[in-house]
């Protein structure tokens, strides 16, 4: 999330992402307090550890503040950028377009906090903006002219938005598009629908304390069938401009698949330039004008890398062509393309049960599951099957390869991964319909597609097993607790058990208010639970239900997750 390098357009300066310098730490003897700071044989233990300093917990943990350098290239001289408060944590920086013969600047992304640093990876809800600072002059004699003035100090450029991230400036430098995870943060769920918006940027570099932000992709509350869901992704190439200078490429979830998508950031039209009857998922590599490079694949198919070309057509029907590239870092065994070879997949929608009881159309409408088996029968009766579910919860499950499913499909093992409501990919509604319902709208969805196969006899009721990781060793948990009948075997991996412990010891404590109590959670997160929340916390965990469990097998607890800690996971051995 702190990452960030950028050059300038010159190329003689980098700007790029660090940890602070680490301040000179006390020690303490038996006289008291060693002014003089620690000595290398004290460095290691209590004496000479200082203040504590907060993190922003899994990944960042023992991790200094990130800052802000610039580095000259052909003196080595490497300066702080100067102006940006201390309280805020800097990453995903780049060059703003300058004039010659005047002051660069630098655009980055800074996060905030309130009372306390909660778990940043995989957190999108976490407030963040974009900020405009002078960046240092290339040499330190006019370093006290440059920085003089008001305008020495970063500007927040996004305060009318509660987030914003990945800058990216146009090739003419007009204009500034960034991703919003607004609906995160403004509901408390860690991951949501996002929007993209655009600031127009002035050649001066002067604003009225803020930008005009205008909306180029808003949040879409629930899609039309098969129509474009909302946008969903984390990552965009450094240059993701068509040769037109104004439409950018980027990946998004469409419902189980990843998408490449062109979007005008003028118009706001957007086209998926992915063919559009493939269940494929794409990833996107790289591009320059209008010729693409990506790479597709299916649960089924390893991956292959794809050539993309503009194609012009009369009246105005422009479309893109999609061509092979040989590549040998893909190549596999002959035995392990039999295997493959023998495997099919398919995307089954799956209708809501009872869906007249939902109070959004988005949480309505059908959901999806994967389902991977042999393109033959080898007798009368199915594969067994294996039900796996994705974490999150506002996560998703895509129709890409894997080598670990894909290992568990050539054993002969048919697959069933489950996209519940709440996934990304589907809407807005349709994912905020599970904060407030985790461990009953999401263990019924599970259930009503394990049905779905049954009855259309791709599945026997007899052979079935369920694995999943975070979330989904909750789902794990909760199923063989709620519908023990219906699995024979069960691995959970790294799961949630039991919310009234975990919330005392995770690093991100807000999960466990949002999603058991929906998005006024967002108003009751506190560090000392109340009787309330502890009781119900417990009644939407795995564990309430454990007298139901007799025939269960978890595993997997890893103790480098600092969200679910390992002794939530054995409480329910």
């Amino acid at each position: 999330r702190f990452e960030g390098i950028s050059w300038n357009s010159d190329e003689t300066l980098i700007a790029y992402v660090a940890e602070e310098p680490s301040p000179a730490k006390p020690t303490f003897n038996d006289q008291g307090y060693k002014k003089s700071g620690s000595d290398d044989k004290d460095s290691s233990s209590w004496k000479g550890q200082g203040d504590w300093e907060e993190d922003w917990g899994e990944t960042y943990a023992g991790k200094r503040q990130p800052a802000l350098f610039v580095i000259n290239i052909t003196s080595g001289e490497v300066q702080a950028v100067k102006g940006i408060d201390k309280s805020l944590s800097v990453g995903q920086v780049v060059w703003a377009p300058s004039n010659e013969g005047s002051a660069q600047y630098l655009v980055f992304v800074g996060w905030s906090f309130e009372t306390r640093k909660l778990g940043i990876k995989y957190c999108y809800n976490r407030p963040c903006a974009l900020y405009v600072v002078k960046a240092p002059p290339e040499s330190k004699t006019n370093e006290n002219e440059i920085h003089s003035g008001e305008d020495a100090q970063a500007l927040n450029l996004t305060q009318t938005i509660s987030s914003a991230f990945l800058p990216r400036f146009s090739p003419d430098g007009k204009f500034l598009v960034f991703l919003s995870a607004r609906s995160s943060v403004d509901s408390g769920a860690h991951s949501a629908t996002n929007s993209l918006h655009r600031i127009d940027w002035p050649k001066d570099v002067k604003f009225d304390q803020s930008a005009k932000v205008h909306d180029v992709i808003p949040v879409v509350l629930c899609a039309e069938d098969d129509g474009f869901p909302g946008l969903y992704f984390s990552s965009i190439l450094n240059d993701p401009w068509l040769s037109d200078g104004h439409t950018l490429v980027i990946p998004s979830v469409w419902h189980s698949s990843q998408v490449l998508l062109s979007v005008n950031v003028l118009s706001g039209q957007i086209k998926r330039i992915t063919p559009d009857g493939s269940n494929f998922s794409w990833s996107l590599l790289t591009l320059h004008g209008n010729n693409i490079f990506a790479v597709s694949s299916s649960p089924v198919d390893i991956p292959q890398v794809k050539y993309g070309t503009f194609v012009e057509k009369e009246a105005g029907n422009n479309e893109w062509s999609w061509s092979d590239v040989s590549n040998p870092i893909y190549k596999c065994s002959d035995k392990v393309s039999s295997l493959l070879s023998s495997l099919t997949f398919s995307v089954l929608k799956i209708s809501v049960k009872d869906a007249s009881e939902n109070s959004t159309k988005g949480s309505s409408k059908p959901y999806e599951a994967i389902f991977v088996s042999s393109k033959t029968k080898k007798s009368d009766t199915c594969d067994p099957l294996i039900v796996i579910l994705h974490g999150g919860p506002h996560s998703v499950s895509l129709s890409s390869f894997s080598k670990s499913h894909a290992f568990l499909s050539s054993l002969g093992y048919s697959l069933l991964i489950v996209n519940y409501r709440g996934s990304l990919g589907f809407g807005e509604e349709a994912l905020q319909s599970l904060p407030g319902n985790v461990g009953s709208q999401d263990v019924n969805d599970v259930l009503t597609a394990i049905d779905h196969v049954i009855d259309l006899g791709l599945a026997s009721p007899s052979k079935i097993a369920v694995l999943g990781g975070s979330h989904g060793g909750f789902l794990t948990t909760h199923l063989i607790g709620q519908a023990p009948e219906k699995f024979v075997a069960a691995a959970a991996r790294n799961p949630v058990c039991n919310l009234a412990l975990m919330v005392g010891t995770t690093d991100i404590p807000d999960w466990c208010y949002v999603e058991s109590y929906g998005i006024k959670g967002r108003d009751k997160i506190t560090e000392a639970p109340s009787a309330e929340d502890l009781t119900l916390f417990y009644s939407k965990s795995p564990i309430a239900h454990i007298a139901k469990v007799y025939r269960a097998k978890c595993a997997d607890n890893w103790s480098q997750f600092q969200c679910i800690h390992h002794f939530k996971s054995y409480s329910i051995l």
